[in-house]
């Protein structure tokens, strides 16, 4: 996936943005937050000075150095999964592009760390974008039954404007692979955009489908072999930027009803859209996706939730579960990937969201939609529970609480009120503060009182729509060093976005706007992983 809105995916992975962290680790009592300066790309190493504290999140997946970017969909292999991302191992001394990293989990929560799986620039093609990867149960391909492989975009002649898809292989489970020849097995017809091969087995036909990103299309292509590919159909849909990071899977709701899927990675923002994942339900025939209706619905309504994967639930037989699947997304965004306080204090920049299980429901008006809750795995890393119990709020009500990583839980209800929720991460004088709450006619993530990396002030705040005469929602929201997730309503709605808060910003309050209410059974969760 090269980058987006103007900005260079190359240049992007080329340097640092070394110097972030001293404007983010001043203890001054200064109550507006400061604004981290842009990264500077010169290949900078982590400044030693500033090691003495930690960004790294607490437990969401980070790398364990340099750099990453998009997360590959993980796949069941022996008993656990796989999840490979991008990787850019010369990160900080300004050398471009990415490998294909792996770490192996089995709950979804702590991972293991297995090194560089597909290497880059091992052939005349270059380093490796992103792809996907299918376990060739039925040898296909001729590796042998069991063979992992990989179909991934790359750009020959080093540039970004000549992308095709390539062919690894790996026979030892996946943890080291070969290159199927240099030739493309999916050559370029000539187009500027033709990236993110996602590749599923379609049983009922007997075959392979692919889906690719070709610009505001999806273009949808056939394979007996994995070798070979022939065009198939296309779902177009503008309006919504560069499509990316396309994803197809069937799942069956609450109802029983079965429903195909089809998301990308979307660019909105210029028509007041997220930059997240956007998505349909419909039909698939094995060569045509027909949308349910035209607009797409997002899967994540914050800032920071891209290049997202979806990939099948598992139980510990390795059986199927058709009604679930999870997700996860890298926490970032092209227009200031390179801003973190991690590249200083911890000599890395790439953190992913939870692995979220998203299931589809039927809504009272007939549609459906995707609803997400973070993984179940997070319960067997508790390390300490804080229960509050009911607490009564007029106002604002700060917490005998402090904490910089941790999962916080109510249900606020009321009789009359204008808005209500949370301030996460807040300073000693109250001054500076994470919002995540209600308001009106929406529920909102609001970053705008806490130090981020959106320099230009327009991506402050997330909305997405709310009933308020319920009178009351339900509140789960996930509090890392670096970011904030928040579900609504049974994860109805998310909002994921990347912050910076002072490591002394530690505070928690609840607070309402015009009347009172009671957040009920409010439970705080610490995690060890």
């Amino acid at each position: 996936m090269p980058g987006t809105s103007g900005i260079s995916r190359r240049s992007l992975l080329a340097g640092s943005a070394a110097g972030t962290a001293a404007a983010l680790l001043s203890t001054g009592t200064a109550e507006a937050a400061p604004r981290p300066r842009p990264g500077a790309k010169g290949g900078k190493k982590p400044n030693s000075a500033a090691n003495a504290a930690s960004y790294r999140a607490g437990y969401h997946f980070t790398v364990p150095d340099q750099w990453k970017n998009d997360p590959q969909r993980p796949v069941w292999i022996d008993g656990e999964y796989h999840y490979y991302y991008l990787y850019n191992a010369d990160y900080f001394t300004g050398v471009v592009g990415t490998a294909w990293r792996l770490a192996t989990t089995k709950d979804l929560v702590s991972f293991t760390d297995r090194g560089i799986a597909v290497p880059k620039d091992t052939t005349v093609n270059g380093d490796l974008w992103s792809g996907s990867v299918v376990v060739d149960t039925g040898n296909t391909a001729g590796f042998g039954a069991g063979a992992v492989v990989v179909i991934v975009t790359m750009s020959p002649g080093g540039g970004t404007d000549h992308q095709e898809q390539f062919l690894y292989y790996s026979t030892d489970g996946g943890l080291t692979f070969t290159n199927f020849g240099t030739d493309p097995v999916l050559p370029n017809p000539g187009v500027a955009d033709f990236r993110d091969p996602k590749v599923i087995r379609d049983e009922d036909r007997g075959r392979w489908v692919m889906a690719l990103a070709e610009n505001d299309k999806v273009g949808f292509y056939h394979s007996d072999d994995l070798k070979s590919w022939t065009y198939a159909n296309g779902f177009v849909h503008d309006g919504i930027g560069v499509l990316e990071c396309p994803d197809l899977f069937r799942i069956t709701a609450d109802d029983g009803t079965v429903k195909w899927v089809l998301g990308v990675s979307a660019n909105g923002k210029s028509s007041g859209l997220p930059n997240t994942y956007a998505y349909w339900t419909g039909s698939f025939d094995g060569s045509a996706f027909t949308a349910d209706a035209s607009a797409p619905q997002w899967l994540d309504h914050g800032w920071d939730w891209y290049a997202a994967v979806t990939f099948e639930k598992r139980d510990a037989s390795g059986a199927v579960d058709p009604a679930a699947r999870y997700a996860l997304g890298w926490v970032n965004n092209w227009d200031y990937a390179d801003t973190t306080p991690t590249i200083d204090c911890d000599g890395f920049n790439g953190t992913d969201s939870v692995v979220r299980e998203i299931a589809l429901t039927k809504a009272s008006d007939g549609t459906y939609y995707l609803a997400s809750q973070p993984v179940a795995g997070l319960d067997a890393h508790v390390s300490r529970t804080v229960n509050l119990g009911d607490v009564t709020v007029d106002g604002t009500k700060v917490l005998d609480y402090s904490g910089i990583s941790y999962e916080l839980t109510t249900e606020i209800t009321w009789s009359q009120l204008i808005g209500a929720g949370v301030q996460l991460r807040r300073s000693p004088s109250g001054g500076r503060h994470i919002d995540a709450g209600i308001y009106g006619n929406y529920a909102f993530l609001n970053r705008r009182n806490t130090v981020n990396a959106d320099t230009s002030g327009n991506w402050q705040e997330s909305h997405t729509p709310f009933d308020p005469s319920a009178g009351t929602v339900k509140l789960r929201v996930l509090v890392d060093r670096t970011s904030v997730e928040m579900f609504v309503d049974d994860g109805r709605h998310v909002h994921t976005s990347q912050v910076f808060p002072y490591l002394l910003d530690t505070g928690l309050a609840l607070f309402t706007i015009d009347g009172s209410a009671v957040f009920r059974n409010t439970v705080i969760r610490e995690f060890s992983v």
